[in-house]
């Protein structure tokens, strides 16, 4: 496994001494509460921001059904991405809201447990998703809509303790 980088398959967690994909063994970890936060954004065309404005597209409240939909992919995750751990999610919140010039969805999910290991791509998967959802309810709109923006914005617990999003990384969606 050549990539250029100076890292061998031995010191990437999800890699046996052989190089073989693994799940990474959590078990002597310590429990702890884990919390982690996520943002990003859909840019959307006038037309399809004044009916988001307006509660008028078709299909529903885009704002309220992509915050469920985040709900709903947080605690799925560990069937959407290969090597994640089930975990027990304690608490999901997902907030979506118009940009103050209307011209994109803002959205942001945090996600809570208590275990051995963290909620970071549940944060992440919340949030892609209510971004996938927005689209699919404003595509009839707006086919050309577009997600941005997507990242980790804070997490805390674990080994790694808290750790927030540097200053000066690329804007995000808030």
């Amino acid at each position: 496994m050549t990539d250029g980088s100076d890292t061998s398959p031995v010191d990437l967690s999800h890699l046996d001494q052989t190089g073989r994909v693994r799940m990474v063994d959590v078990g002597d970890r310590l429990v702890s509460d884990r919390q982690a936060t996520a943002s990003g954004s859909v840019t959307l065309s006038a037309a399809a921001a004044a009916a988001v404005a307006a509660n008028t597209v078709t299909k529903g409240d885009v704002l309220e059904i992509c915050r469920v939909a985040g709900i709903m992919a947080a605690k799925r995750t560990p069937e959407l991405v290969p090597l994640c751990h089930p975990i027990s999610i304690s608490h999901v919140a997902v907030e979506a809201r118009l940009s103050s010039d209307s011209s994109r969805v803002l959205l942001a999910a945090t996600v809570r447990c208590r275990d051995a290991t963290g909620v970071e791509m549940e944060a992440l998967t919340a949030v892609a998703v209510a971004a996938l959802t927005v689209i699919d309810m404003i595509k009839s709109i707006d086919p050309w809509a577009e997600i941005g923006h997507l990242h980790l914005e804070a997490k805390s617990g674990g080994r790694s303790g808290t750790v927030t999003r540097p200053a000066g990384s690329p804007p995000g969606a808030s």
